[in-house]
This record gives C-alpha cells, structure tokens and sequence, in this order.
C-alpha cells in the first residue's frame, strides 16, 4: 500500500435529500475531502438546487461512471484515512449490509474495510416515522422494517459507526478530528 503524506477523507453521498444540504456544506468546510457520487445522487442534486459543475470546481469529485469503480484503488494506496457515507439511503444499507459491491459507493465501502479503514455511516431511515426533506419540501416517511433492520446489522461491522442524526454525524467528526 502507498502511502501519502497527509491522507485525505473520502466523502461518498448516496440519492437521499435527508440532510443532503447540511452534509453538503460540511464536506465544503472540511479540508482534504474527495466526494464520491452514486449515480443517485448526481441526479438528486439539481433537484436540491445543487450545480453539479459548481460542486466540481471546489472539491474532487469522483461519479459513478465505470463498471470497475476504478477511483477504489486509491484506498489501497493510502490516500484515504477515513470514509463518511451522508447521507446513505436504504438502498445503498442494504447493498452494504449483504455485501454487495456493485455501485461506486457500495465498492468504495467494501475497499475501506478491506484496508483497514474506518466508515462513518449517516443512515437515513432509522425511525419507524420520520420527517425529511424531499424536492418539495418536507414529508413523513414511514421506514420499512427491514431498512430499520438493516441499520441494526450495519452497526455490527467492523470498522462502521452508525450515526442516526446530523449532530451525532458532526460529533462523532468532532471527536474523530
């Protein structure tokens, strides 16, 4: 594995709108992070009134565009101290919790704790109801029980924090720092 003078934090989001904003302006107020977009969440983004080609100007952003993700070997080569998946939809849980690999951020995910690397997991679905923010606005959404299942098992991994909040996510970087 390469090693890198001063490693970089990867940052990956995923096609949910919860927290989408606030975790969005954290990521521009961290130094050394590289972005990771599911394909999701390139097409979220604009919906959120987000520039993608704004986003790109600022910071690094890797798209899931290969059927290799090739951006996964950075994580061998030491670039990387740290993964923040947030926000994670249900979808990218699931995939993850079943070890299945097969978008860019579920691979990325898979590589880091292949190498050792720590996860922060900001899940969305977490509360049998909930308030979030959709295109239009707010909404009640009603977690299924197997996304709240799925959370429960995730937090078993190794190398994975599970946070279920904003300000847990922002502590638990507070502390991490």
């Amino acid at each position: 594995m390469g090693n890198y003078e001063k490693p970089r934090e990867a940052w990956a989001i995923t096609g949910s709108g919860h927290y989408l904003k606030e975790c969005l302006e954290l990521v521009q107020q961290r130094p050394d992070v590289d972005l990771f977009l599911s394909k999701a969440a390139a097409e979220v983004l604009p919906m959120y009134d987000f520039d993608l080609k704004s986003i790109r100007q600022q910071i690094t952003c890797f798209r899931d565009t290969t059927a290799s993700a090739s951006p996964v070997g950075l994580f061998y080569q030491g670039r990387y101290r740290r993964l923040v998946i947030a926000p994670a939809t249900s979808n990218t849980i699931a995939k993850m919790v079943w070890g299945i690999a097969d978008t860019l951020v579920t691979n990325i995910y898979a590589q880091a704790g292949k190498c050792r690397i720590p996860s922060i997991v900001f899940a969305c679905d977490t509360e049998p109801e909930m308030e979030t923010e959709a295109p239009g606005g707010m909404v009640m959404v009603y977690p299924r029980q197997v996304d709240l299942e799925n959370v429960k098992r995730l937090e078993d991994f190794e190398y994975t924090s599970v946070v279920t909040s904003f300000a847990q996510l922002v502590a638990t970087l507070e502390e991490l720092d």
